[in-house]
C-alpha cells in the first residue's frame, strides 16, 4: 500500500495561516504514533504566488510555541498538489468554495481546520494578515484550540 498522500493547509496567500497551521499539525503529528507520525504536512494558498516569505508575525507567533516556520516559501494550491493530498484543510468556506469550483474533478476531502470542534464552535480562521502580533497569536490560539479534534479525525481516517 502506497504512503498517504500530504496534508495540505490552506489559506489565500500561503504567508501566515497555512503555514502556521501546516507548522502546527506536524509538530503535533510528530508525537503520535505511526503511521500519523509519519504524515507529510505542506501548506498552499488559493490566490498565492511562488517564493513569497512567511509574515514575520506568524513566524513570531509560532516561535512563541516553540515551533520554526521561518524558511517557509509560499506555493500556490495547484491541481496536482491537491490530486495527491490525502487531505486538504482550509481556513475558511470560500477558500473552499474555490478550491471546489477551480480545481476540476475537485477534491473529495476538503475540511475547514476547524470543522471537528464541538457545535457552537467557530470554524473559520479569519486572516490576521496586516494586523498586530496579538492578532497573529489569536490566530495561532484558535488553530491550536482545534488540533485535538484534528487528530481524533485524522486517527480514524488513517488506523
Amino acid at each position: 500500500m502506497p504512503a498517504p498522500g500530504p496534508i495540505v493547509t490552506v489559506c489565500t496567500a500561503n504567508i501566515c495561516r497555512s503555514p502556521m497551521a501546516a507548522g502546527l499539525l506536524q509538530h503535533a503529528l510528530a508525537g503520535q504514533p505511526e503511521p500519523l507520525r509519519s504524515l507529510k504536512v505542506v501548506s498552499a494558498g488559493v490566490a498565492a504566488r511562488s517564493g513569497e516569505l512567511v509574515s514575520e508575525n506568524s513566524v513570531t507567533a509560532l516561535k512563541k510555541a516553540g515551533i520554526t516556520i521561518a524558511g517557509h516559501r509560499s506555493q500556490p494550491l495547484t491541481a496536482r498538489l491537491a490530486a495527491e493530498a490525502s487531505l486538504i484543510l482550509v481556513m475558511t468556506e470560500s477558500h473552499r468554495a474555490m478550491i471546489q469550483l477551480t480545481l476540476n474533478p475537485p477534491p473529495k476531502h476538503v475540511y475547514l481546520f476547524r470543522e471537528f470542534l464541538p457545535r457552537g464552535k467557530d470554524k473559520e480562521i479569519g486572516d490576521p494578515y496586516g494586523g498586530p502580533l496579538k492578532i497573529y497569536e489569536a490566530c495561532r490560539d484558535e488553530m491550536v484550540e482545534a488540533i485535538p479534534s484534528l487528530l481524533e479525525f485524522l486517527k480514524k481516517h488513517y488506523a
